[in-house]
């Protein structure tokens, strides 16, 4: 008998370039996520009639949006079926290297991984009630869920790896998730034209540094994982199982 064909990881949207499942990844007790379930994306503003239409088939009715005020004001949505959640995080990055700037200093490409990294530590402290909130959604239903910021790499990329570490997935297989965004998404044309281009190929891209300083945060801060989702998050041990039963495979 032949076996059946895993679905494809990146979907093909002509208005998202990193819009992309969540399942397959081999979880707690060897479960893998399912997929179809929870999707990660960059700003879903520009889908044509055909994303939609594709949205639609796989069932996507909620939409969970992390970009700051000015950002989502920009570029906003709306979509038929779909309800929308904003939770906004503010783009501390491009303002830091903007003030940077005012003072009249040259950005480096060291800055700009310095500054991502800070961005990193702020979203597991700063930051956290959005993700608990997003914690919040996914229990509330199973309904299949997309969340994303404007590129979908380092708000969603942190909220990717928060799901995937709390189901179980190792912290290798995340990491190697959260880089897929340098294969996939393709940055917009004329965005930050003038910053120098090593400094761009920072801020547009995502590095394992980069992650690792949130991660190294939540562990030397916060004691771990666990104790991170349980004080922070309040996604205590009754969440944790509940998680995993609708979003994790059962043992056949």
């Amino acid at each position: 008998m032949q076996q059946e064909q895993a679905p494809t990881r990146s979907l093909p949207l002509a208005g998202a370039t990193n819009f992309r499942d969540l399942g397959g990844y081999t979880g707690q007790g060897g479960r893998p996520v399912k997929w179809r379930r929870i999707f990660r994306s960059d700003h879903l503003a520009a889908l044509t009639p055909e994303d939609q239409a594709l949205l639609a088939e796989l069932g996507v009715a909620r939409a969970v949006d992390f970009r700051g005020k000015a950002e989502s004001a920009a570029y906003a949505y709306a979509l038929p079926g779909i309800s929308y959640h904003p939770l906004a995080i503010e783009p501390t990055v491009v303002q830091r290297a903007l003030e940077l700037q005012r003072t009249g200093r040259q950005l480096t490409a060291q800055d700009a991984v310095g500054l991502m990294q800070d961005t990193y530590r702020g979203f597991v402290h700063d930051n956290a009630p959005r993700f608990a909130e997003l914690f919040k959604l996914l229990l509330a239903s199973d309904t299949p869920t997309v969340f994303h910021c404007t590129a979908g790499k380092d708000r969603t990329g942190f909220a990717a790896a928060l799901i995937l570490l709390t189901l179980g997935v190792p912290r290798d297989v995340v990491m190697h998730d959260y880089l897929l965004t340098n294969t996939l998404y393709r940055r917009p044309e004329g965005m930050g034209s003038h910053a120098p281009e090593e400094v761009l190929a920072v801020l547009w891209r995502v590095q394992e540094e980069f992650l690792d300083a949130a991660l190294h945060k939540v562990d030397t801060e916060f004691g771990g994982l666990q104790p991170y989702l349980v004080d922070v998050l309040g996604v205590d041990a009754a969440a944790q199982k509940e998680l995993a039963k609708r979003y994790l495979q059962a043992v056949v």
